[in-house]
């Protein structure tokens, strides 16, 4: 059980690394004006997104959804703190999507955002994070 809960914190670090730094190179990416710059974050970022937080994401899933048909549902379905935490992390997954958007958009030279929306869009994850950690560890409700 413990082993299970290692490797799924170790996978959600290694996914929120990528979650935080992905739209960052998005604001660089987003004020640069030269080809060399624009190639050299198109690899960055599709390296970051396919190498790093979307495998950190799926082993991150895996480790949860053992955990949670393991014991934790038996433990925790009724307690309101889990549904908030899965709420969380759905939406967490619809971020993750849209930073997968904006990856091909930028790969296709199709960037329709400033790097102001991306400056907002990197404070996003820390949101999620506070939230599913608080629920995660002090199980408020």
């Amino acid at each position: 059980m413990l082993w299970l809960k290692a490797l799924h914190l170790i996978f959600m670090v290694t996914w929120f690394a990528g979650l935080f730094y992905l739209p960052r190179l998005y604001v660089y990416h987003a004020m640069s004006d030269d080809e060399i710059s624009n190639e050299r974050f198109k690899i960055m970022e599709r390296k970051l997104f396919f190498g790093i937080m979307t495998p950190g994401m799926i082993a991150t899933l895996v480790f949860g959804i053992w955990m949670l048909t393991d014991y934790a549902w038996e433990l925790y379905s009724a307690a309101g703190w889990l549904h908030a935490k899965l709420a969380l992390l759905g939406l967490l997954l619809v971020y993750h999507y849209f930073c997968g958007v904006w990856l091909f958009d930028f790969k296709n030279d199709r960037n329709r955002h400033t790097h102001v929306f991306y400056r907002w869009m990197n404070e996003i994850p820390v949101l999620f994070l506070v939230g599913i950690i608080i629920l995660a560890v002090v199980k408020p409700f």
